[in-house]
């Protein structure tokens, strides 16, 4: 079958262009027809531009209207602590962090709001197109199909994380002409029609080598396949029924090249760096450039994880100043004493393995190349390694795997004030991950890289936890050190052992945490492992119940239809 290969990035710049060019269009002059829905669709280039209008949104949701925090901040692996009054923001980030939100949280609308908003573009672009003549608007049969599938598979995904976040939610298959909201469907018949929806799209579906270079950002059958695997994966959790042996074939599937080729990176950094739209290990992503579309490295993830003034340590000024709003949660007591409890302390769940090449300081090394993935202790500026990163206050940062009042305090020495809690960090508090690069202004590279939502890691890791449940502990172990061997040097001794003895639930909980830290997922996964009410981390108890393992309709929401009922326990 010949498969359409447009390039979303290069489209999308066309779309904005065409934007821009509608603000010269006079204002006085008659007209004699109107665009409907009926019309709009004339020519090749229209049913292009009907296509692409939710995957710009689709990138935008990893992390606009809290999609991104609401699946960390919960969790054991980040925190947004006040900061000497910074980052308090009214206790919103406090009460994700204890599971104490409630309807009038902004984000518990925002989320809803910004993944229907996905779902109906895709929806309306769908219904245009299953209604269009092919021969009129110059594609061919093929190319239809192929627009088909991929927006219900787009439409699968927003329905899926809609469905891990609120899980009571409307299934929407038409927009035009409709007022009101459908009423929530039962868990049961959501995951029923995100299953229906993916197998028929699959058979549709081109494959990466269909697409070639200019798949970054558009679905295939391995994307779908992935989809599939989620869905399974996490049965448990939204219908109550194991789905472990059909998550297992699926991830077989995909491994074995059933839906295309695919392969691991050898490095752990590859999938994150500049040149990652082009990654064998990318299963689906979204394009990114410094000069177009660029949502991960934004305020609301990446570019705000990190210290003050810390675009001067890698040497990147084209978006202003970073900021402390995220990091990692600590490992350590204001002592440097290990926490007891199992769960969380995600820098040392890595320091646990030694020679692990991610522990190393982030570093730029030129030419479009770094090493490490977190920043801690002194950070010198890139252009004047004399110079030192300092707190907006005033002090120097050294940034350590603990929270409390440091601020002045040199390394080594003992802290009177032991308090050590949400509210009470300052800007040297916490260990910030780097996981995507952040190379420096006038680096050809720069804020290059695509956004990797799905990964053939994850293919890889998901069947290995469904080996491990069916208590297979060496097949587990073979394919999460496929993906592991490349952390650490040759022969290292950090390498699971073939009969997997090693594993157990909380290194396989670690081990998730490890890989994916900061992918937005984290929360999800918890939930699966059943400790995300439960468990104990820092600062933060055993819920009372498990109604949180799924958010609240916003109050903004509900109040715009009379036909949706609030989840359990809100």
């Amino acid at each position: 079958m010949k498969m359409i290969r447009y390039n979303i990035k290069s489209i999308a710049a066309c779309i904005g262009g065409l934007m821009l060019c509608s603000a010269c269009t006079k204002l006085d002059e008659n007209l004699y027809d109107r665009i409907t829905s009926e019309n709009f669709l004339q020519t090749k280039d229209d049913v292009i531009r009907d296509f692409l209008r939710s995957f710009e949104h689709g990138y935008w949701s990893i992390q606009g209207n809290g999609l991104f925090y609401a699946q960390e901040l919960p969790t054991d692996e980040l925190m947004t602590p006040n900061r000497e009054g910074d980052w308090f923001d009214g206790g919103v980030y406090q009460r994700l962090h204890y599971h104490t939100w409630t309807t009038q949280d902004g984000y518990t609308s925002g989320m809803w709001t910004a993944l229907y908003q996905g779902i109906s573009l895709a929806t309306n672009s769908l219904q245009d197109i299953e209604a269009v003549d092919p021969a009129r608007v110059g594609i061919t049969d093929a190319e239809k199909a192929d627009f088909v599938a991929e927006l219900k598979t787009h439409r699968a995904w927003f329905n899926l994380r809609a469905f891990d976040l609120y899980r009571n939610i409307p299934i929407v298959t038409e927009v035009k002409g409709q007022t009101l909201t459908p009423p929530q469907s039962t868990p049961q018949e959501v995951f029923d029609f995100i299953e229906k929806e993916l197998l028929e799209a699959i058979p549709g579906l081109p494959t990466r080598q269909d697409l070639g270079e200019t798949g970054i950002g558009r679905w295939t059958k391995a994307g779908a396949a992935a989809l599939l695997m989620r869905l399974y994966l996490n049965a448990s959790v939204y219908i109550g029924q194991d789905k472990y042996t059909e998550c297992a074939a699926v991830c077989q599937d995909i491994i074995d090249g059933k839906y295309g080729q695919y392969a691991l990176e050898s490095t752990w950094y590859k999938p994150f760096d500049y040149d990652n739209a082009r990654s064998a290990e990318v299963i689906f992503g979204f394009p990114g450039t410094l000069a177009q579309t660029h949502w991960q490295y934004t305020g609301d993830m990446y570019f705000w994880m990190a210290p003050h003034q810390a675009q001067n340590f890698f040497g990147f000024t084209d978006f202003g100043g970073m900021n402390t709003r995220f990091a990692l949660q600590p490992g350590r007591d204001v002592d440097s004493v290990e926490y007891a409890f199992a769960l969380g302390k995600p820098f040392i769940k890595f320091q646990r393995y030694a020679d692990d090449y991610r522990l190393k300081k982030y570093k730029n090394l030129g030419n479009s190349m770094r090493e490490g993935m977190f920043l801690y202790g002194y950070l010198p500026y890139y252009e004047n390694p004399s110079q030192l990163v300092k707190s907006n206050r005033g002090y120097t940062i050294f940034a350590r795997d603990q929270v409390g009042l440091f601020r002045d305090l040199p390394p080594g020495e003992v802290l009177q004030d032991k308090e050590s809690n949400m509210n009470h960090a300052d800007d040297n508090s916490g260990i910030w991950p780097a996981k995507y690069p952040i190379y420096p202004s006038g680096d050809p590279n720069t804020i290059a890289s695509a956004y990797a939502e799905i990964r053939l890691a994850e293919v890889y890791y998901s069947l290995a936890e469904c080996k491990y449940r069916a208590g297979d502990k060496a097949g587990a172990s073979i394919l999460l050190n496929a993906v592991r061997q490349r952390n650490y040097p040759a022969g290292s001794a950090s390498l699971y052992t073939t009969d997997g003895s090693e594993l157990s639930d909380q290194e396989m909980i670690d081990e998730w945490g490890r890989e994916f830290l900061v992918e937005g997922r984290r929360r999800t996964d918890l939930i699966r492992w059943g400790v995300f009410n439960t468990g104990t981390w820092w600062d933060k108890q055993p819920d009372a119940d498990d109604h949180t393992k799924i958010y609240p309709i916003g109050r903004d929401i509900l109040n715009t239809s009379p036909q949706l009922v609030q989840n359990p326990g809100y």
